[in-house]
């Protein structure tokens, strides 16, 4: 009898690629450029916050802590998205920390997905969520933002939802765009929800970086979805501790039971010190949030600047600290072979437009840059990209 050979690795894997994102930072690493990829401060995260980590494992905070966030922690979670939002949280109930926001994702994903259920996912997206779905067994289904405004269409987005839709992902303010959904757009999303018995996942890592007015609206603030959203944030970008790996679901309490099995068995827990920490990095006042807003502020109008002046088109985010550009105008085939001369040529890292597409043809003109980096940094990408300009 022939034993037919199958593939040693699984179909879902076959599926998509490894991240791009942290590719490009390797090939930054590799051929000493400024790395403007990777959406990681390089510069200290506050004195406060990393005192309290050191003073939670000099306690002898250093064991597991409860599988679903220490309770500190968790109470510190859900008094400050009720003080800000008015959404009350019971956070022995509502609350599960998990191991970054990526890992909050994929076990809302698992939690509530099952195999040939479908998922709506805005694109560009962040790399991670069509994954994400494929890995729960879902299906995504794909509804385009368009620029400048990366607005959606109604009609295209009400066309995804089916009788087979579990969830739609909303990222706001949004990576890679910069993009912050508006409480209209919200809405439509919300009564398609409703409509469909949808849960909408929603990722609100950036709440805090806003610019020109923008506001932050949470969609289990949106009449009728507190029952039916799960909200995934961290305290990475707004502390700046991206290799903390703290972060949470918020949810009603039967999906909050599901996330916390999976949880268990994904991880366990967070790191029990950096809970600690994290407790008190919510604990800082109003103040913080204003001054984090206003450097991001500073860095987004000077890097739309030395990017415009190379003769990149920018597409201004009014949230997050990513610049999209149209590098169209350069003459190159595509993003990949643009990104890697800038990186290996230039010295400058970004990451190809294409990335955060699942039809790369509608980001292969496309770049996108970060500026979550030292002025000494951002100087270093300016001189190095006035070596770089339309021909």
């Amino acid at each position: 009898m022939t034993v037919s050979v199958r593939s040693r690795t699984s179909q879902k894997s076959a599926q998509f690629t490894e991240s791009v994102i942290r590719e490009m930072t390797r090939l930054a690493n590799q051929h000493g450029a400024v790395n403007l990829s990777q959406g990681f401060p390089d510069f200290p995260a506050p004195d406060v916050i990393k005192k309290a980590a050191c003073d939670a494992i000099l306690a002898d905070v250093n064991q597991y802590a409860v599988t679903w966030g220490a309770k500190p922690l968790r109470e510190a979670i859900a008094a400050d998205v009720t003080r800000r939002y008015g959404i009350p949280i019971v956070p022995d109930e509502q609350v599960t920390v998990c191991c970054g926001s990526t890992e909050a994702m994929i076990a809302t994903m698992l939690a509530i997905v099952d195999p040939g259920d479908e998922v709506v996912v805005f694109e560009p997206f962040y790399e991670n969520y069509g994954p994400d779905a494929v890995l729960s067994g879902a299906t995504p289904r794909y509804v385009r933002l368009r620029e400048p405004e990366w607005s959606f269409d109604p009609d295209e987005l009400a066309a995804a939802f089916t009788t087979r839709t579990r969830a739609v992902i909303v990222n706001t303010p949004n990576n890679p765009t910069g993009k912050v959904f508006s409480r209209a757009e919200l809405e439509t999303i919300a009564r398609l929800c409703q409509h469909w018995g949808a849960i909408a996942v929603t990722d609100e890592i950036y709440e805090h970086v806003l610019y020109d007015g923008a506001t932050h609206v949470p969609m289990a603030s949106i009449d009728g979805m507190a029952e039916r959203t799960v909200t995934i944030n961290s305290i990475s970008k707004t502390f700046s501790v991206t290799g903390w790996r703290v972060g949470w679901a918020l949810g009603p309490a039967d999906l909050t039971s599901a996330i916390r099995k999976v949880h268990d068995f994904l991880t366990v827990g967070a790191a029990a010190p950096l809970q600690a920490a994290a407790a008190v990095a919510l604990a800082l006042p109003p103040t913080y949030y204003a001054d984090l807003a206003a450097m991001y502020r500073a860095k987004r109008d000077r890097l739309m600047r030395i990017l415009g002046d190379v003769g990149f088109v920018c597409f201004e985010p009014k949230g997050a600290y990513y610049i999209m550009v149209d590098a169209s105008m350069f003459g190159f085939p595509d993003d990949v072979t643009l990104a890697r001369h800038l990186v290996t040529e230039i010295g400058v890292a970004s990451v190809p437009g294409s990335s955060f597409f699942h039809d790369r043809t509608l980001g292969r003109q496309r770049l996108r840059f970060c500026f979550c980096k030292k002025d000494e940094t951002i100087s270093a990408g300016e001189a190095r990209l006035a070596k770089f300009h339309v021909a």
